[in-house]
């Protein structure tokens, strides 16, 4: 999906602070690696006091937690999932969301694609899921590192920050 396309979708303030309000989520993507941002992301989650599930067919265990195969596996379900995928899985993760009932969706970007598709999005919006299409959830958390703020105030400057 081209950067403008991506743009057309832009995220809303409603479904971003919807999405964050939620306690129980998971994270679909973490990495095996325990250095990967996939990881940091779900740490931060976890340290933040949300209660975070690991979703990744290739992992038993992620920092101590369960890993589940699919997001239909979760017992009790997650609110919310958040996608750190390829666009190509996405498209699938959408589904599988869907099915198990996970109506808040956020396709992290931080930069390039991210987990961002067009027909997983287009998919999300004709199932009346909520989807936060691209940006990277440390903008919107309170007290973060000054580099995420730094990217949330270029974002406002360039007019993509959500509405």
């Amino acid at each position: 999906m081209a950067t403008s396309e991506m743009e057309d979708a832009m995220s809303t303030r409603d479904h971003i602070e919807d999405f964050l309000s939620q306690k129980r989520l998971a994270v679909v993507g973490v990495s095996r690696d325990p250095q990967d941002f996939t990881r940091v992301v779900f740490r931060e989650f976890a340290w933040r006091g949300y209660d975070v599930v690991p979703v990744n067919p290739n992992l038993s265990e992620v920092e101590g937690r369960t890993c589940y195969r699919l997001v239909q596996d979760i017992s009790p379900p997650v609110d919310g999932a958040l996608l750190m995928t390829q666009p190509r899985v996405t498209d699938q993760v959408v589904q599988d969301c869907a099915a198990a009932g996970i109506q808040r969706i956020w396709m992290h970007r931080a930069s390039g694609q991210g987990a961002v598709s067009r027909s997983a999005i287009e998919f999300c919006e004709a199932h009346h899921m909520h989807v936060v299409p691209g940006e990277c959830p440390f903008m919107f958390l309170p007290k973060t590192a000054f580099f995420h703020r730094l990217h949330g105030v270029i974002k406002k400057i360039t007019g993509t920050y959500p509405h």
